[in-house]
């Protein structure tokens, strides 16, 4: 009988264990998910605002910036795990703070087009399922320009935001 619940603590034990992966991975494609129906790529992944997303540097960094008159011209910046251009030097924490509230962890903030407020509301488990998916993508090293000050000359191809005449600009 104690052979018997031995045994049967041990597959327990074993199926348990067989499973955490099949969970992490379960939280890796919830991430996938929130990343594409949140738009993540569309302004993070390499030509996809002239066409021809380049899926094999998926959340690399842009390579079009957003001009906001009043208040700079803006990239988004690569969001994979490379530790030099990306958020491989950012603990999970880190990047949470930032999707929920605009700040880098150098104190900088982040572009008014990021829909931090929008992404505020998420559940810890979602934000902690988008983490795992940004931290499961492939390191790619690629450094994206700027950001550049509204009297500063880009160096990236850019996209203007032409505020519509009386439209408060410069003002998050």
């Amino acid at each position: 009988m104690l052979r018997s619940l031995r045994a049967l603590l041990a597959a327990g034990a074993v199926m348990g264990l067989s499973a955490l992966p099949a969970a992490a991975q379960s939280q890796v494609e919830r991430g996938r998910y929130l990343a594409s129906i949140g738009g993540c790529g569309d302004c993070h992944t390499p030509g996809h605002f002239l066409g021809k997303p380049d899926m094999a540097r998926a959340l690399g960094g842009s390579e079009v910036a957003f001009e906001i008159p009043g208040l700079g011209t803006f990239t988004g910046p690569n969001l994979t795990p490379d530790k030099e251009t990306g958020l491989g030097g950012w603990t999970d924490a880190q990047v949470i703070a930032a999707i929920r509230t605009g700040v880098r962890p150098d104190g900088r903030i982040l572009a008014p087009v990021m829909p931090w407020r929008q992404l505020s509301v998420m559940t810890d488990q979602d934000a902690r399922s988008l983490v795992a998916y940004l931290r499961s993508l492939k390191p790619v090293r690629n450094k994206v320009a700027g950001p550049f000050g509204p009297n500063e000359k880009p160096t990236t191809f850019v996209m203007r935001i032409v505020p519509p005449e009386g439209a408060p600009v410069g003002k998050p």
